[in-house]
């Protein structure tokens, strides 16, 4: 089973032009085994952020992305749920990296 199968089995499903739009934001990553849906729901999710942040953060023309973004991280970590004991090691990690971006895209922001 590929990541982009795991999401289309999620319950309840999305409806599906928006699940296509979160499969589609996988890009590549789809194609992974779902052993690693929780690393690329997540790796796609930050690559939206990024994105989104490099553009003008006033802009609502995408709200699509942000909310794909959204279904990411709860993807990424509904996944990672299957792993109980790892799980506060991968969400402090996902903590930082998300935080990282929006670190990262006020100061692009300010600097405009």
């Amino acid at each position: 089973m590929t990541v982009g199968d795991w999401i289309r089995t999620r319950s309840p499903a999305p409806p599906p032009a928006f699940a296509a739009r979160v499969i589609a934001s996988l890009g590549s990553r789809a194609d992974e085994d779902a052993a690693r849906a929780a690393e690329c729901c997540l790796d796609a999710a930050i690559a939206l952020l990024e994105q989104l942040l490099a553009g003008d953060p006033l802009d609502r023309s995408d709200a699509s992305a942000l909310l794909a973004a959204d279904a990411l991280v709860t993807y990424a970590f509904e996944a990672a749920a299957d792993a109980p004991d790892s799980l506060d090691d991968r969400a402090a990690r996902a903590m930082l990296r998300l935080a990282a971006v929006a670190g990262d895209g006020r100061q692009a922001a300010h600097e405009r």
